[in-house]
């Protein structure tokens, strides 16, 4: 349930939001009456509530934004998402109904629709009578487009099985939505329509494709394209439709169907179920995190972050450590999603669900016994914590004690609860706690961190986080807190990178555990050191080249390596056969979508000015006299 008033999540059987404290209610179409979040017919007339209200006004659909802060130049090149919806059969509907009636029904509907395209930051292009047009990833860049227009049709479909359901209790007909999705390069023109207000509209080849996956979908389903379905492997599961024959399309189309939510949420998630590549150039920062972890585990709690530019490392270094360190510890580990800033206590749900051993598919009975079993052994003067425990992960039975107590207050005591919990779990043993992404964390997650940070000094507990440079926090004074900011790798460690990636087979990282008698170097040992047979040192030169090339162009970013290899072998440039071998000459490199999502999405949020400068001085290359700057921007030596 999405409170209205500052748009977070909350529970179904939620009385009054986690986030704010304000009253639910839910207002009955046929009187008006405010009626308890819970109930199912109106106290005043006994009709039906419908999950959403029956009628929504013409203001409510407006989809024209005025122009963001970070919007994209006019006629601007972009890869993005794009996703249609509509009703399916709404003309037959409709047809033998008063206007007004249908209205009723259909308003809703795409209100519905728009809200969850607005929930993971889309843009509304069009509303037609009875669907929507929506774009991921322009007109303001998103790394994660293609992953967001997914969570936001997933979502639709869930709320429009809601809507019908409560149609059908009215005694209407139920409708049922279709949903296509694709991902590809637009051009997008912005057009100033006079009234402050700007229209962004994609031009190109890709969004009459996504059109045409509507189509095809069946009625309650969502259709996507190959391109879609590769960006979002393992976030979600797909179901192969077939190839198709599209109009406007020479050649047969591969659909798919989004079926559900995947097990993986991070990228990082994503490239450790593909391989990892060799961990390498990090054996200074294992040694801070190991000797942070000695001096907390003697009872001197300790803060490490990391900082870093998006594909750095960050979550890599932290895996490594985890996976190096985890037999002398528990390890509590959460992570920020770019979307999750309106889903209060994400992270801090994900913590607490592994720490009681909760997993996704236990029904509430197997949860709250969990919980109580963790109590049992843990200490019963926590007893009182409980409660709050079971508001926040939704499993409160019968009425909630909690239910008359103000909200910022209730709020205090449950993120205090969780702090006690933790400072008493690491009597018994160690922690190492780790929050990852705190640049996307949510306000309450943040009030949480700041409660255990400024709790741990004297406690077995090791907190890790990272994070990019323009997040902010205020523990740099703290005795206890160590940042360790994180480069790009160097040309050595970039070459041993390589030479990995590019060797048959590849090898992949097989971290061991930290040795006690390693001469304190905390160095992590991984398969296929040296230059064996197959390896990239014995390709030839023009893998040498190759080589050359990528460090050039990515400037040792791991991430940006990483894929880049990984796109060169999908397209058939690079082929293992008993060895590595190109198949054809590379003097230029094609930056793969998820690089260019990452980057589209930085220079999207750089000041307008800057972001003007960048794409004038583009088209002169990577490099070019600071004189040029100068006469570009009007600025003298001074």
């Amino acid at each position: 349930m999405r409170c209205p008033n500052c748009g977070a999540d909350n529970p179904e059987s939620a009385k009054f939001c986690i986030n704010c404290a304000s009253a639910f209610s839910r207002k009955c179409q046929s009187c008006g009456a405010d009626n308890p979040a819970r109930a199912k017919f109106c106290s005043e007339c006994a009709a039906p509530l419908t999950h959403l209200s029956s009628r929504v006004e013409q203001s409510q659909l407006a989809i024209i934004p005025r122009e963001p802060e970070h919007a994209a130049a006019a006629d601007e090149r972009k890869t993005v998402t794009a996703l249609f919806a509509d009703i399916k059969g709404s003309m037959e509907l409709i047809e033998d109904i008063d206007p007004e009636d249908a209205r009723a029904i259909v308003d809703p509907a795409l209100m519905l629709m728009i809200d969850m395209v607005h929930r993971y930051d889309g843009y509304v292009v069009q509303s037609t009578g009875d669907g929507i047009f929506a774009l991921f990833g322009a007109p303001v860049a998103h790394e994660d487009h293609p992953q967001r227009a997914l969570y936001a049709a997933l979502r639709l479909q869930e709320e429009m099985r809601c809507y019908a359901a409560g149609l059908r209790e009215r005694g209407k007909l139920p409708i049922e939505a279709r949903v296509g999705v694709n991902t590809g390069e637009v051009v997008v023109r912005s057009l100033a329509t006079g009234d402050g207000h700007v229209e962004y509209t994609p031009i190109g080849h890709s969004t009459s494709l996504a059109a045409r996956m509507q189509a095809l979908a069946p009625a309650g389903s969502i259709a996507t394209t190959d391109a879609t379905r590769k960006l979002c492997e393992g976030y979600f599961t797909f179901k192969a439709l077939g190839p198709m024959h599209v109009r406007g399309v020479s050649e047969p189309i591969s659909v798919f169907e989004v079926t559900a939510l995947g097990p993986l949420r991070t990228h990082f998630q994503v490239s450790a179920r593909r391989g990892l590549s060799k961990f390498v150039g990090r054996q200074r920062e294992m040694e801070t995190l190991r000797h942070a972890f000695e001096l907390a585990k003697a009872g001197h709690g300790q803060i490490v972050a990391a900082v870093a530019e998006p594909g750095v490392g960050k979550s890599r270094l932290f895996f490594e450590y985890k996976v190096a360190s985890q037999s002398d510890c528990m390890v509590l580990e959460a992570f920020s999603l770019s979307h999750g800033k309106a889903s209060a206590y994400l992270p801090v749900i994900e913590l607490l669900r592994s720490y009681f051993g909760i997993e996704a598919g236990d029904d509430s009975h197997q949860r709250r016994e969990n919980v109580n079993n963790r109590f049992v052994t843990l200490d019963p003067a926590l007893e009182d914590t409980r409660p709050y425990l079971f508001g926040l992960l939704g499993l409160t039975e019968g009425e909630d004690p909690l239910a008359q107590m103000d909200g910022q207050m209730k709020k205090r005591r449950t993120l205090e609860a969780i702090k006690r919990i933790l400072v008493r779990e690491s009597l018994n043993q160690p922690l190492t706690v780790i929050f990852e992404d705190l640049h996307w964390i949510d306000e309450q997650t943040q009030e949480f961190i700041n409660l255990l940070a400024d709790s741990i000094a004297t406690a077995r507990i090791l907190l890790l986080v990272n994070y990019r440079p323009e997040y902010s926090h205020g523990w740099n004074n703290k005795s206890y807190y160590t940042q360790l900011r994180l480069d790009p790798l160097g040309k050595e460690s970039a070459e041993q990178m390589l030479d990995a990636l590019l060797s048959v087979p590849p090898a992949r990282s097989d971290t061991l555990p930290l040795s006690r008698n390693d001469g304190g170097r905390g160095e992590v040992r991984v398969a296929g050191e040296g230059k064996g047979e197959g390896s990239a040192s014995g390709a030839g030169a023009d893998l040498a080249a190759l080589k050359r090339l990528i460090i050039e162009k990515t400037e040792g970013t791991p991430f940006f390596m990483e894929e880049i290899v990984q796109a060169l072998l999908e397209d058939g440039a690079l082929v293992r056969n008993g060895s590595m071998k190109l198949t054809r000459p590379l003097t230029q490199i094609r930056v793969p979508p998820t690089v260019q999502s990452v980057l589209a999405s930085r220079i999207d949020r750089l000041p307008a000015a800057d972001r003007e400068l960048l794409h004038t001085l583009s088209v002169l290359g990577r490099e070019f006299p600071r004189g040029l700057v100068q006469s570009v921007i009007g600025m003298s030596d001074d």
